[in-house]
Formats: C-alpha cells, sequence, structure tokens
C-alpha cells in the first residue's frame, strides 16, 4: 500500500487553498502551485475543522472496513498536529 509522506492536515489544507486559488477551481490563478505552496497553512485550520468532522465513520464506511481502526487513524492524524 503506497503511503503519503506528508501530513494528513497539510495534506487537506493543500486542496483547500488549491481550490481557493487555482483557476481550475474558486480562484483566479491560472498557475497555483507556488502559490499553494506559500498559502496552505492559511488553511491549516479549516483542515483540522475538515478532519475533525471525519473523526466518525457514516455507515457505508464502516460497512466496508473497521470503524474503530478509522477513527484510530484519524485521531492519529489530529495528534500528529
Amino acid at each position: 500500500m503506497p503511503l503519503a509522506h506528508s501530513p494528513l492536515v497539510e495534506r487537506i489544507a493543500r486542496v483547500l487553498a488549491g481550490r481557493a486559488l487555482s483557476k481550475n477551481a474558486n480562484g483566479s490563478e491560472t498557475s497555483a502551485s507556488s502559490d499553494v505552496d506559500l498559502r496552505w497553512p492559511d488553511f491549516r485550520e479549516d483542515a483540522i475543522a475538515v478532519l475533525r468532522e471525519l473523526r466518525e465513520p457514516d455507515p457505508s464506511m464502516a460497512a466496508a472496513g473497521d470503524a474503530g481502526t478509522w477513527q484510530k487513524m484519524v485521531h492519529a492524524a489530529l495528534d500528529a498536529q
């Protein structure tokens, strides 16, 4: 299984920054990658809020795997902050 090398909160914050800045989403920049690199910390608190909401799996997620493991993994990502 491939593993990410950056913390989950950072990855979520980068997605949120990209959506806010990139013309491909809601922003106006045609090439936003350098600004995402600089501005993702501005989206960190939003990323943490998203991750906190994901602590509890929904019924389809629980049916697909171990809900307890999911919760432990999300809590580990939050604790790493």
